[in-house]
């Protein structure tokens, strides 16, 4: 009994593995069962065996890599909860671009090709799965920004932060997986490590949140909500 269920867990793993790495490279609509199940050895009846369907294992197979990630990544950056808000914040910052430069950071492959051509499959599995990060770099926007913020400034600000950590990254990111005759006539990227990049995002937002505060207490920014 015990060497079935390994036998049933290894053929799951081998099929999540596959299934991981063919949606990355060619998305929902181009990655194919058959495909799957030759890159994991396993008969091609094992996918409805075990998941019932494709877009079980899709979703799966996103829930996977984006779980391995985050624990390869943790969203703290290894700072605690009771350090100063400005060591949480570079701790998520750094988080979040070595998640995105780790070329076995298959999550953001996945979503690139699902936001290009959409399923609404991981819709669901995103928002429980993103939220609680999402949480934390609110609380710690909000506390830079101090008690007189509104949730509007604090919006804007958290989004021009993930902005800067995902867009740099993911355009070079994107560049590489496409043919070369098809590549954009772009400037080569420079040549800069994650935690070059990280440190420089960090001081860039940081001054940025110290400017908002300034105008929110002088009165300069000024909202009804």
């Amino acid at each position: 009994m015990d060497a079935e269920t390994n036998q049933t867990g290894d053929i799951q793993q081998r099929l999540l593995e596959a299934a991981r790495l063919t949606f990355a490279e060619k998305g929902y609509h181009h990655g194919t069962v058959a495909e799957i199940c030759e890159r994991a050895g396993a008969n091609i009846a094992a996918v409805n065996y075990y998941f019932r369907s494709k877009d079980n294992l899709y979703v799966e197979a996103w829930r996977q890599t984006f779980a391995r990630s985050v624990s390869k990544h943790p969203p703290d950056g290894g700072a605690p909860a009771t350090a100063p808000p400005e060591d949480r914040l570079r701790g998520r910052i750094r988080a979040i671009v070595e998640r995105i430069a780790d070329p076995k950071s298959h999550e953001f492959d996945i979503v690139h090709k699902e936001f290009a051509n959409p399923t609404g499959l991981l819709s669901e599995a995103m928002i429980q799965a993103i939220e609680p990060i999402q949480r934390g770099m609110t609380a710690v926007v909000q506390e830079l920004l101090g008690p007189s913020v509104s949730s509007q400034q604090v919006m804007l600000c958290e989004k021009s932060i993930m902005t800067q950590c995902i867009h740099f990254l993911m355009s070079e990111r994107f560049q590489q997986t496409l043919p070369e005759s098809v590549r954009l006539p772009l400037p080569p990227p420079p040549n800069v490590d994650p935690q070059t990049l990280a440190d420089h995002i960090f001081r860039f937002c940081l001054a940025g949140l110290r400017g908002v505060r300034r105008q929110i207490e002088t009165g300069a920014i000024q909202e009804s909500e």
